[in-house]
């Protein structure tokens, strides 16, 4: 059996870029999967605004994290990729932090240098740890991977904190650590964006947050540029918490939903959507009963 760690590779060594919507849960996840995406990225902030309706500000449990990752990888036939915020500790919870992501069938984790507790790389007001701190974390979650091909994604925050250049010589400490995907958040032009592939000696990763502090490219833009990976993270839940705002808005105002039906799944679509059919065929198999189909 190929391992999430050796597709995610395979994505990443070809030509095109990867593009990884962000999901929040089983259901988004599968959404991703349908609409024929290569892979899924689990967002921390989008667990903390539908789990705990909180920012992005360190709210989340390692364990909460595990949680969802795992109904995830249960749910969808691709790699995810999962945020691992700081490690939720020092460099021995790195070690713990990645076996349990790998045990939840996780094609790898992202890892973040700022202090704890992190905020959104979008907010103002980040602080980072020392460069040789965050080395030594991603030291240890690539010595505590059991598969190889797991991968270690690094992100560095300092471009807010201490200008482009500084958070440039940061990847590449934590390329030389034992990182596979390097991350600048927080670019907030153009020309940013565009120094960092080249500077890096691995593959870079681009983040596209709607209305945040970095320039909103297309997936074929960021590819002319270098990079070989952009996740969306949040774009789903934005979208479903506007729209489940005017539907509510609607149902208290008209007392009905029907003006909404046709932009929602039918019961027979949001069924097919979950796989209804097949788990009832599954139970009637065990039960020893014949398939009506």
């Amino acid at each position: 059996m190929i391992s999430p760690g050796v597709r995610l590779r395979a994505l990443l060594a070809g030509d095109g870029i990867v593009v990884a919507p962000g999901a929040y849960d089983a259901l988004t996840a599968r959404l991703v999967e349908r609409a024929g995406f290569g892979a899924v990225y689990l967002s921390g902030a989008g667990v903390s605004y539908t789990h705990l309706a909180r920012p992005d500000l360190g709210l989340v449990t390692r364990d909460e994290m595990i949680a969802r990752a795992s109904a995830i990888t249960e749910a969808v036939d691709l790699p995810v990729l999962a945020d691992g915020d700081t490690g939720f500790g020092n460099a021995l919870n790195v070690r713990s932090t990645v076996r349990a992501y790998e045990r939840a069938g996780l094609a790898g984790i992202q890892l973040e240098d700022q202090t704890f507790p992190k905020r959104c790389g979008h907010l103002a007001g980040k602080e980072v740890v020392a460069a040789e701190e965050m080395a030594g974390k991603i030291r240890a979650a690539a010595d505590a991977r059991r598969d190889a091909s797991f991968v270690i994604v690094a992100r560095t925050d300092a471009i807010a904190t201490h200008g482009l250049d500084e958070a440039l010589r940061r990847l590449r400490l934590y390329a030389a650590a034992g990182a596979d995907v390097l991350f600048a958040d927080g670019p907030t032009t153009l020309a940013e964006l565009a120094a960092i592939p080249p500077a890096l000696p691995l593959p870079a990763m681009a983040n596209m947050v709607e209305g945040g502090r970095t320039p909103a490219l297309t997936a074929a833009q960021l590819r002319g540029l270098g990079y070989r990976l952009v996740i969306f993270p949040n774009s789903l839940v934005r979208l479903f918490a506007r729209q489940g705002a005017a539907l509510l808005d609607a149902l208290r105002t008209d007392g009905t939903t029907t003006g909404a039906r046709e932009r929602m799944l039918s019961f027979d679509e949001l069924n097919a959507l979950l796989g209804t059919a097949e788990v009832l065929a599954a139970g009637r198999r065990y039960a020893g009963e014949r398939d009506p189909g």
